[in-house]
């Protein structure tokens, strides 16, 4: 079982910054590919980034690329999201995911067994 913590969320204005952080904990495993996703209301829960346990190779959906940063730090076992320019439209709870599937970096939050409570972000114009 592995145990996911966000923080880090909170009220910024549009082109503002936030590092979101996620803490690990449990039978965390190096082969296992970390990710943000995000829920706004009323939409569904969307991939946002994601990223090698071993600080390999990282994926992004379009509308954060340039202005996201997935990294992890193994000593440690956090994973963060570092969002620069922040706009409106990043307003939702984000949620730290892990998949023990090392095979696969996938954008499917069926993909994922393991799950953070979720931390909100909400942006001011």
């Amino acid at each position: 079982q592995v145990q996911l913590v966000e923080s880090g969320g909170g009220l910024v204005q549009a082109g503002g910054s936030l590092r979101l952080s996620c803490l690990a904990s449990g039978r965390t495993s190096n082969s296992y590919t970390m990710a943000w996703f995000r829920q706004a209301p009323g939409k569904e829960r969307e991939f946002v980034a994601a990223i090698k346990w071993r600080a390999g190779p990282t994926y992004y959906t379009d509308s954060v690329k340039g202005r996201f940063t997935i990294s992890i730090d193994n000593a440690k076992n956090t994973v963060y999201l570092q969002m620069t320019n922040i706009k409106p439209e990043d307003t939702a709870v984000y949620y730290c995911a892990a998949d023990w599937n090392s095979l696969r970096m996938s954008v499917l939050s069926t993909d994922y067994a393991y799950w953070g409570q979720g931390t909100q972000v909400t942006v001011s114009s």
